[in-house]
């Protein structure tokens, strides 16, 4: 495994219980990663390149508040509306929800799908100068509780 350690996320919050990326969610993300791309004889990404990304946290706040009380309400990429006709704001990228999510098992459900897995792991790439960007929220409106989780993920170049 690659030395050294992810930079710090931004944890910032939204409406009523919502709380953003912390530190702790992107360094359990890039563990995981880090570790199912080994086990599949991929190497892995420098942790230094697991990045936390604002726009794409701007996105999940988007979706965390929905007023709907269906939490997939506002699931989608860019062009989608919420419930109360609020456009989409913020960067797209890989998606995963659900409740008890972390960063680590986000990790493997999108190792776990062979389009997500082509997108964010790109098996077939070598891993010069590619970034990981990360993202999660914890809970929403009306009524989720933090253990609702939205998370986000893209693969750029550094």
């Amino acid at each position: 495994m690659p030395g050294g350690s992810v930079a710090g996320a931004g944890g910032r919050s939204g409406a009523g219980n919502i709380t953003g990326t912390t530190t702790g969610d992107l360094q359990a993300f890039a563990t995981q990663y880090n570790q199912i791309r080994v086990a599949n004889c991929l190497p892995p990404i420098a942790f230094s390149n697991f990045r936390y990304d604002s726009c794409m946290e701007d996105r999940l706040i988007w979706m965390a508040e929905d007023p709907s009380t269906d939490p997939m309400s506002a699931w989608g990429h860019i062009g989608s509306v919420r419930s109360d006709g609020v456009p989409s704001v913020g960067c797209d990228g890989n998606l995963a929800g659900g409740s008890g999510n972390t960063g680590a098992t986000v990790a493997q459900k999108w190792w776990d799908s062979s389009g997500h897995r082509a997108s964010l792991y790109k098996p077939g790439s070598g891993v010069g100068g590619a970034c990981i960007l990360f993202a999660m929220t914890h809970g929403g409106v009306p009524d989720e509780p933090a253990s609702f989780v939205r998370s986000a993920a893209r693969w750029v170049n550094c």
